[in-house]
């Protein structure tokens, strides 16, 4: 492909990009420039809920927390090839229905693997 096609293909998407990237850069250097500088002692203090607060606003999270996260992540995003296989299992035929079968009972052994290891159990 000559570079003339590539660039009349792929110009308008350089200037769209280049206009969002100037709008946003202009936005925060205008906010910062002309926005109002007011510090006062209540701006400065920590707020949650209208409530003075009392102790530290630093608190450790628990590992399974993030466990759970980061399982649903995985789980979920293996889920969305789901759509795509669906979208062409005419034209994959039986091979691609072996290959999914395949590919979800992966999926179901980590799914039985972490849940007998009690990853998903909340406490």
């Amino acid at each position: 492909m000559p570079l003339q096609d590539l660039l009349s293909d792929y110009l308008p998407i350089l200037v769209l990009l280049l206009v969002a990237t100037g709008l946003a850069v202009a936005m925060v250097v205008l906010g910062q420039i002309l926005g109002p500088r007011r510090q006062t002692e209540a701006k400065l203090i920590p707020y949650e809920s209208g409530m003075t607060p009392i102790g530290s606003a630093v608190r450790r999270m628990p590992v399974r927390f993030y466990l759970i996260a980061v399982l649903f992540v995985l789980f979920d995003i293996e889920v969305i090839f789901l759509l795509p296989w669906a979208v062409v299992l005419k034209q994959l035929g039986v091979f691609g229905l072996i290959e999914m079968l395949v590919f979800v009972f992966i999926l179901l052994v980590g799914y039985v693997y972490v849940w007998k290891k009690g990853a998903l159990e909340w406490e």
